[in-house]
């Protein structure tokens, strides 16, 4: 059984490894039948995304391709845990390959299982986002 200790500490792994832009070390932090719900409409990435190879190979490439090697990166600036469940609230920043700056916030909601992140609910400024694309 894991504690809320253990799951905060996964998460601090996931976000950590993913700020590297490594995908393939990202990859097997993730459950074989993790899903990621991108909560925003109207931006790149939408939607719900299941699996840890699509969520890989069809959502996170492409999306971090849109950046400069290695962005964005993922900072925490508040983690809470309880049972299964992390939320962290975080900040993202970086530079668009186009070299616009990236400086977002974010509200994640982590589920672990089996020592692995299960899912990942992503809330985050759209408007934000919708402006860096079409503008």
């Amino acid at each position: 059984m894991t504690t809320p200790e253990k799951n905060a500490q996964i998460v601090r792994t996931f976000l950590e490894t993913l700020s590297t832009g490594e995908l393939e070390r990202v990859r097997p932090l993730f459950h074989p039948n993790a899903i990621w719900k991108v909560m925003p409409k109207g931006i790149p990435g939408e939607g719900e995304h299941v699996g840890r190879d699509y969520i890989v190979d069809e959502f996170l490439a492409p999306v971090r391709g849109m950046f400069n090697p290695g962005e964005p990166k993922v900072e925490i600036d508040t983690l809470i845990a309880q049972g299964d469940l992390v939320a962290a609230e975080l900040r993202g920043f970086g530079h668009f390959k186009n070299g616009k700056e990236y400086n977002n916030t974010y509200c994640w909601f982590f589920e672990v299982r089996d020592g692995m992140v299960y899912s990942i609910h992503e809330y985050m400024d759209s408007l934000y986002i919708k402006n860096l694309v079409e503008g």
